[in-house]
């Protein structure tokens, strides 16, 4: 069974920066492609960013480019997103999962294409 868990989540100011981490357990993380997601009250999850299995293909959504960065280190079983230069309109519990797919140089932004989940953090940018 994997499972997937999330930290780094908090309390932020406007401008400032966190690093989530997503460990993976049960299973190499190098066997999936991972995505990061977010929700909002009120608002369906989206995909933020996701990583392919080798890390060299990486997607970021319009709204985050240039801001965050996703990361993994398969000896470590970890995949990272560092998140920079946070708005208010960053907060939202974040969830990291993991994607089954046979390439290793692919990631999906269909979330259905996910199947094993984190329980999520929080991240909540406010002054």
């Amino acid at each position: 069974q994997v499972q997937l868990v999330e930290s780094g989540g908090g309390l932020v100011q406007p401008g400032g920066s966190l690093r989530l981490s997503c460990a993976v357990s049960g299973s190499s993380s190098a066997s999936y492609a991972i995505g990061w997601f977010r929700q909002a009250p009120g608002k369906e999850r989206e995909v933020v960013s996701c990583i392919s299995r080798n890390g060299v293909v990486t997607y970021h959504r319009e709204f985050v480019k240039g801001r965050f960065t996703i990361s993994r280190d398969n000896a470590k079983n970890t995949v990272y997103l560092q998140m920079n230069s946070l708005k208010p309109e960053d907060t939202a519990v974040y969830y990291c999962a993991t994607d089954n797919t046979p390439s290793p140089y692919y990631c999906s932004v269909s979330r259905g294409r996910y199947d094993y989940w984190g329980q999520g953090t929080q991240v909540t940018v406010s002054s």
